[in-house]
């Protein structure tokens, strides 16, 4: 099947490391499972999950250090092409901790260090330098200490220059900042759709009328809500389309809109209509959560999912 081009961007990757313990008791030495190990950061799942589903992504990332060095290795071993844009400090980590007891995860994010201008800088002149130009470039996740909030909307005017449509799923200012500079696609949760129209608190029905807001405000051309387990809602100057996620036994969320966002990507880039990338995005990002860790969506799961949302 023939696609375009698709670039993801990750200025703040991780190693994933998801463990077990039998419960979560505080001021007790707990034995954890041996630990599973795994790339993170938006963009990178993205880039991730497009390669489990059969397509084909260039990923750009920051990485540094041993962690750095270890995240590449496991890109590598997943199949995804990759462009490194070594940073002198270390990646940093995350860990997710599974409680027997409760069924709950614990989700621990630790922060990103700091980053020079000359670094973060080398993320656009890669971009300069692709080929082929990328067609879609996908920018997910948040900005590292030392970077301007502006950095984002410094890639939609890049995107906008290289004829790209970007897709931008990020959030705080670096969200707002972008906001109407050429974004083609925004997929913001329901609380970052309320701080990017100024409402500090909305019921979920009004999610279709601050999302025509956006569009009206030239702050992109198309919207995708994502609503958890109520699946995500998408929107344009013309349509409004809502698909409800499929009811799955849960294992684990972490990479859900990751998987959303990589399906929808997809189907865009393979010539299909919003609607129909919005169904694959939400047979998606519901396959995730019925994998453990940070395992992604599963192609087959999504095909079973696809026949559920019809």
């Amino acid at each position: 099947m023939i696609s375009k081009h698709i670039v993801t961007i990750t200025i703040n990757p991780a190693l994933d490391k998801t463990t077990e313990v039998d419960s979560l008791i505080p001021d007790k030495k707990l034995r954890c499972s041996e630990p599973k190990i795994d790339p993170g950061g938006g963009g990178i799942n993205v880039s991730r999950a497009i390669k489990k589903l059969g397509g084909d992504s260039t990923a750009i990332y920051m990485a540094g250090g041993s962690t750095g060095q270890k995240l590449t290795e496991l890109i590598e071993k997943e199949g995804v092409r990759q462009v490194i844009v070594t940073t002198k400090n270390d990646t940093r980590e995350n860990i997710m901790v599974d409680d027997r007891a409760t069924q709950n995860q614990y989700r621990f994010n630790l922060p990103g260090k700091p980053v020079s201008q000359e670094e973060y800088q080398r993320v656009l002149s890669e971009l300069d330098v692709l080929i082929p130009k990328p067609d879609y470039i996908v920018a997910s996740g948040s900005l590292l200490p030392g970077m301007p909030n502006d950095f984002y909307a410094k890639v939609a005017a890049k995107a906008k220059e290289m004829g790209a449509k970007l897709i931008l799923d990020t959030s705080g200012e670096a969200l707002k900042t972008a906001a109407g500079m050429g974004v083609y696609l925004l997929k913001p949760n329901y609380s970052e759709l309320c701080e990017l129209t100024g409402h500090d608190k909305a019921n979920i029905t009004d999610v279709k009328e601050l999302a025509k807001e956006i569009i009206q405000k030239g702050f992109c051309e198309v919207a995708i809500v994502s609503l958890g387990s109520k699946g995500a809602m998408l929107i344009d100057k013309d349509n409004i389309y809502h698909v409800q996620a499929p009811k799955v036994p849960k294992r684990s969320t972490v990479g859900a809109g990751d998987s959303l966002v990589a399906g929808i990507t997809l189907s865009l880039a393979r010539g299909k209509s919003l609607f129909d990338a919005l169904k694959f995005g939400v047979a998606c990002g519901t396959a995730a959560t019925m994998r453990p860790g940070t395992d992604l969506c599963n192609a087959q799961d999504v095909e079973k999912l696809l026949q559920i949302i019809g």
